[in-house]
């Protein structure tokens, strides 16, 4: 019997760090390469609609026709990912979803941008673990070319990420933020 019998994928989404000797973490790796095998059909199809049948294989859930997702599109899990409606995905995008990523209704994603909600610890010691950190990105970002968005991120409404941004804290609704690490560099006044 395993020492811990709750799911290893409820725990990340309950924030658990999970140690490399976790008597479940193969489920991770088998769960990846079924995900691998459908991101290599969906970024080899042109088809938006076949594009959008795959993404709801590989997520659990339908993704809606106004969704348009330019592949290549990288995804290590994709049970824990959540997409809006309208939602503009660009090419060579990376979402790592074991921790749960929600990215809400009209949301554009630019090209080689980065979703992270999952890391690793500080100390050496325990290095090999896994930390997730929920990320949930909000209705009307617009988030830059080659972004990184680390774990435990939630990007505010109507918010906008500067291109090569890293950010690593919580965005304020209506505000541009950039840099390494990212800090707010101005408000959005709508007019």
């Amino acid at each position: 019997m395993e020492s811990n019998p709750t799911d290893i994928f409820q725990r990340l989404r309950n924030g658990e760090m999970i140690s490399s000797n976790d008597p479940q973490a193969y489920k991770m790796l088998d769960a990846a390469h079924a995900t691998k095998e459908l991101l290599v059909q969906m970024n080899n199809s042109v088809d938006p609609t076949e594009v959008r049948s795959f993404l709801s294989q590989i997520t659990g859930r339908e993704i809606d026709e106004s969704v348009t997702v330019f592949t290549p599109l990288y995804i290590n899990y994709g049970k824990n990912t959540h997409i809006g409606k309208n939602v503009f995905i660009n090419f060579d995008c990376t979402l790592l979803d074991l921790g749960g990523i929600t990215i809400e209704d009209n949301v554009l994603i630019a090209p080689k941008v980065s979703i992270l909600s999952e890391g690793h610890p500080i100390a050496a010691a325990d290095r090999q673990s896994l930390v997730p950190g929920r990320v949930h990105i909000k209705k009307n970002v617009w988030i830059g070319a080659n972004a990184s968005i680390l774990p435990g991120v939630t990007i505010g409404v109507n918010a906008i990420v500067a291109a090569g941004a890293v950010v690593t804290k919580d965005v304020p609704d209506n505000t541009i933020v950039g840099g390494v690490p990212a800090k707010i560099i101005k408000s959005i006044e709508d007019k």
